[in-house]
């Protein structure tokens, strides 16, 4: 069982930055990928970017490769998602996910439908 708690949302200009935090309770995190998905009003849930936790691996989508980075902190059990140079067009909540036994990469090509664990959402609105 994991349980993800993901905080960081809120207003911003176009062109600011926010950082989202998803603090994971697991019994154990070896062969886990951790990541985030996004969704907008009237549009399907799609995956912003994903860490393998063991080696540290990133996958990005293409959409917000150059502007987000996302990171562990394993210490703190805790991903973040460091968005800069925010567009309107990344308004969304932005979900937290978690899966055993996938890559970062793996994550990166899967529905939303096959990730097994899920934070709340936060809200990122970025104003025009």
């Amino acid at each position: 069982q994991v349980q993800l708690v993901d905080a960081g949302g809120g207003l911003v200009q176009a062109g600011g930055s926010l950082r989202l935090s998803c603090t994971a309770s697991a019994r154990a995190f070896s062969g886990i990928a951790v990541g985030w998905f996004r969704q907008s009003p009237g549009k399907e849930r799609e995956f912003v970017g994903a860490i393998t936790w063991s080696s540290g691996t990133t996958s990005l989508a293409e959409s917000v490769k150059g502007r987000f980075t996302i990171s562990r902190d394993n210490a703190k059990d805790t991903v973040f998602l460091q968005m800069n140079s925010l567009k309107p067009e990344d308004t969304a909540v932005y979900y937290c996910a978690a899966k055993y036994w996938i890559s970062a990469q793996a994550m990166g090509g899967m529905s939303h439908s096959s990730i097994t664990y899920w934070g709340q959402g936060t809200q990122v609105t970025v104003s025009s």
